[in-house]
């Protein structure tokens, strides 16, 4: 075990502390206690979007390259840092260590490339249909950002809210998920250091409370949330009731398609890497599996073997090749809905079954199940564990259907040789991202992410769509 840390708000550059009522506990051994944390409330949030508010017109003045020497030492910083901090994410978050150090990374790289993006917000000069009348289009930060943010990437998914909202000049008020405030605060107490000026990144710790007093605040301009599409739709109504810019990303119950021509093996390391990695706490993971008649046995008998064969452990272990579930509650969606899947007729090939290791954690058996229905509750619902399903079809457009069947529609995936039906598949899947010989679960930090349907709402997150959320579009008319 290692020792336990204190935590307190982030508020105008300062730590504030708080009575210490909360604990984020290690997944991976529940008797090691990770952090201890303050419980934030209206109070809080209040202080911290006046702060964010007075912050807010000197750092929407600065010279861009101001941001980017913050957000590129700040990244640097990340790093050098990174075994350190990808080891805190492990032991908080249960992801496995390499998994851990490897967000991290992605959260240094997303910082880096914001901050390059700091200086290339752009406008256009226009001609006006008036003689001697001319006409430019310019970007500005649009005020204070409310962010809420998840636990299953705790660093990557802060950073890429965070980047893009300080890069265009705004300031920010952000409540880390409950399970892992330790890791977000890693990643805010290394923005400061970089020279981050007080009050820019404001932080509260605590929980649902926290995150409807930014909602309601009269003082946030704008809400970039990621979570339940429960809680996601009372965002989006509390939001726009105040006409607040509003961007929700919600979940998926993605469908990797594997067609009868798909080279075996290679659909089989696209599937468990899909479903299983991150013990498939991944909103882009590879949750039905739809297999067409002529390679679905083969395919289930396969991945089957793959699946039974992944060790199972301590985060932290050099051999664990799948960690924990976050939290108890999470464990326990993940077998409440084997047992439905079971109860309407699912197959459990491998998996399932309760486990009990050296160590008291949230420990989850990864598990398939064949013979399922398309619209099974296994097959509708997301799960956010790692549990996938197989669903049997004729044919590439009855696979094409299914995938397409269901109100999620973040990333879409499909293993074929037919060049026809990658095409067809690109332009035919309902869904924000498209993967041909790929796993659903694995996007770039560069581009856009998003889906459609109620996976997603409003403006696309990171690369060059995040300008569009993070600022507003001044049109300017001068005559000579």
């Amino acid at each position: 075990m290692t020792d336990t840390l204190e935590l307190s708000h982030w508020i105008g550059g300062e730590k504030v502390a708080g009575t210490l009522a909360g604990e984020s506990l290690n997944p991976s051994d529940t008797r090691d206690v990770v952090a201890r944390t303050p419980k934030g409330g209206a109070a809080e949030v209040d202080q911290a979007v006046q702060a964010a508010r007075a912050a807010f017109p000197g750092w929407a003045d600065a010279s861009p390259e101001v941001r980017f020497d913050v957000l590129d030492k700040a990244g640097s910083l990340i790093m050098e840092r990174a075994a350190q901090i990808g080891r805190l994410l492990a032991r908080e978050e249960g992801k496995t260590l390499p998994e851990g150090i490897g967000e991290t990374m992605r959260a240094a790289r997303i910082l880096k490339y914001f901050a390059g993006e700091a200086l290339r917000v752009h406008g256009q000069n226009l001609a006006s249909t008036r003689p001697g009348v001319e006409i430019q289009t310019y970007r500005q930060a649009v005020g204070v950002f409310g962010l809420i943010t998840p636990w299953n990437f705790p660093i990557a998914i802060p950073a890429w809210k965070i980047a893009p909202a300080i890069a265009f000049g705004n300031t920010v008020v952000i409540k880390p998920a409950g399970p892992t405030p330790a890791t977000a605060e890693a990643l805010i107490a290394i923005l400061h250091e970089a020279g981050l000026p007080r009050g820019v990144v404001n932080m509260v710790i605590g929980d649902g409370d926290v995150g409807r007093a930014i909602v309601a605040h009269p003082g946030v301009d704008g809400i970039s949330f990621t979570g339940s599409q429960a809680v996601g739709a009372g965002v989006a109504e509390g939001a726009i009731k105040r006409q607040a810019r509003v961007q929700l990303e919600m979940g998926g119950k993605n469908p990797l398609i594997v067609l009868d021509d798909a080279d075996l093996d290679r659909a089989v390391s696209i599937a468990l890497d899909g479903s299983f990695f991150a013990t498939g706490q991944r909103c882009t993971a590879s949750s039905r599996l739809i297999v067409q008649d002529g390679i679905h046995d083969r395919f289930v008998a396969a991945l089957a073997e793959k699946v039974a064969a992944l060790r199972v452990g301590d985060a932290l272990d050099p051999n664990t090749q799948m960690g924990p579930a976050v939290t108890e509650a999470q464990r326990e969606i993940s077998y409440n809905y084997i047992d439905i899947a079971r109860d309407g007729g699912g197959r459990v090939v491998t998996g399932g079954e309760r486990l009990s290791l050296d160590k008291p954690g949230w420990y989850v058996q990864p598990t398939l199940i064949a013979d399922t229905l398309p619209d099974a509750r296994i097959n509708t619902e997301e799960v956010f564990g790692p549990v996938a399903s197989t669903i049997r079809v004729a044919s590439y457009e009855e696979a094409l259907a299914v995938a397409n069947g269901v109100e999620f529609g973040l990333s879409a995936g499909i293993v074929t040789q037919s060049l026809k039906h990658a095409r067809d598949f690109q332009r035919n899947a309902k869904a924000g991202m498209t993967m041909v010989n790929l796993a659903t679960a694995g996007v770039d930090y560069h581009v856009p992410f998003g889906g459609s349907k109620k996976s997603s709402y409003g403006a696309r997150e990171q690369g060059f769509a995040a300008v569009e959320f993070y600022t507003q579009i001044k049109t300017s008319y001068s005559a000579g």
